[in-house]
């Protein structure tokens, strides 16, 4: 595996020969979205979110942002794991 730093992130990103919707961070765990796909799932995850925010505030339910926070966490890590390259924790 080529080694790869926060100088050359942008060619790490571009190198996607499997189609992910997300690679693995350079550092620390978790995925960055580089196709449009991806940033369409964060898109519509922080839609979500923000219409619970609204909702919340407009019903008086706070149970309602709660539950848009963890649809918008399960939305993205279910994506992630399916589209995306395998994580794990450290330096790339």
């Amino acid at each position: 595996m080529k080694k790869y730093s926060i100088r050359n992130s942008k060619k790490y990103f571009k190198d996607n020969p499997n189609g992910y919707w997300f690679k693995r961070k350079l550092y620390g765990w978790g995925w960055v979205p580089v196709k449009w796909q991806g940033w369409l799932v964060v898109t519509i995850c922080l839609a979500i979110f923000i219409a619970s925010i609204y909702i919340g505030e407009t019903d008086d339910a706070p149970g309602a942002v709660i539950i848009g926070l963890i649809l918008m966490i399960a939305i993205i890590f279910g994506f992630g794991y399916w589209k995306g390259e395998k994580t794990k924790f450290g330096r790339i």
